[in-house]
């Protein structure tokens, strides 16, 4: 495979990222378009032709098997109640998501909760690590590995957000309509097993 034309590349993605910004008003659709506007910018900064070189090899010279997708979920809980948020489509799920690729668990987990939740936390433990296709509907093309962290609430509280409608803690037997696809009735009743019990060990497929 002979070296790609960055500068072509970069002409492309700036062309997506206007083409998208101009006719799409779904939030989501224009932070990820913003990201591709951002990897151009990033690309152009590269000043010669040993730069571009790098990036061939960066994208190229690894491919390797494909790995499953990380995600993650925080089971914050205050005075024996779990913090949900409603999503867009109006069910609930704890707060958590995709692991970016430059933060750890720990920090994603953090990021995640301030951003849907509006609180602030401290990852304690891992509850569980489940392959998503044997808890969660529908089946994804693409393999997910979900972690459900413990953790310790710090403050805080619900911010007017692009993702989430509004937060609320829940008690055992008062879990609302759930959104499967991201967090079951089943996830949520483990993560309250682990919070009970001191001596909880962690759950793994």
């Amino acid at each position: 495979m002979g070296s790609l034309n960055w500068n072509k590349v970069t002409k492309e993605l700036e062309d997506i990222y206007k083409y998208g910004v101009n006719r799409t008003k779904d939030v989501f659709d224009i932070d990820r378009l913003n990201r591709i506007r951002e990897i151009s910018e990033e690309i152009k900064n590269y000043k010669n032709k040993d730069d571009f070189e790098n990036i061939d090899r960066l994208f190229f010279t690894k491919i390797g098997y494909e790995t499953p997708k990380l995600d993650c979920r925080a089971a914050v809980f205050k005075e024996d109640k779990i913090l949900l948020v409603q999503e867009l489509n109006k069910l609930w799920t704890m707060p958590g998501g995709w692991v970016d690729h430059n933060l750890s668990l720990r920090e994603n987990i953090i990021k995640e909760t301030m951003e849907e939740a509006g609180v602030d936390v401290e990852p304690v433990s891992i509850i569980s690590v489940q392959d998503r296709k044997k808890h969660n509907e529908p089946e994804y093309i693409y393999n997910i590995i979900k972690v459900f962290v413990l953790c310790k609430l710090n403050g805080g509280r619900f911010q007017k957000n692009i993702e989430t409608l509004k937060s609320g803690y829940f008690g055992i037997d008062e879990i609302p309509e759930m959104s499967r696809d991201r967090t079951t009735v089943e996830q949520v009743k483990m993560c309250f097993k682990a919070y009970y019990n001191k001596d909880f060990k962690v759950e793994f497929d």
